[in-house]
């Protein structure tokens, strides 16, 4: 069974930078045609994907997000993180992270992590 765990700081002032990291059990973040996601929502929103970091370490953005999103990982501890950077309230939302195939729906997810962006 896989289990993902998000964890960071609930609350991140405008401008600076947001940090998640997702903990990984159950699999390797290097097991070939693994995708790992961050996928986000806000109050009152729909589901936004983020971006995503691949079992080979290539990652690809959401186009809007791109100019300020940085995903790596550390396979020495499983983990992936995130960083989201100049943020705004418009950035406040549940982030998750979730592990995909290239060519499958997300099928394990973490339970998500309230972040609010304010002053």
């Amino acid at each position: 069974q896989v289990l993902l765990q998000e964890s960071g700081p609930g609350l991140v002032k405008p401008s600076q930078t947001l940090s998640l990291i997702c903990t990984v059990s159950g699999d390797s973040i290097s097991t070939s045609d693994n995708y790992w996601s961050w996928i986000r929502q806000p109050p009152g929103k729909g589901l936004e994907w983020v971006g995503f970091i691949a079992y080979s370490g290539s990652t690809h953005y959401n186009s809007s997000l791109k100019s300020r999103i940085t995903i790596t990982r550390e396979t020495s501890k499983n983990q992936f993180t995130l960083q989201l950077n100049s943020v705004t309230p418009e950035d406040t939302a549940t982030y998750y992270c979730a592990r995909h195939r290239a060519t499958g729906p997300f099928d394990s997810w973490g339970q998500g992590t309230q972040v609010t962006v304010a002053s």
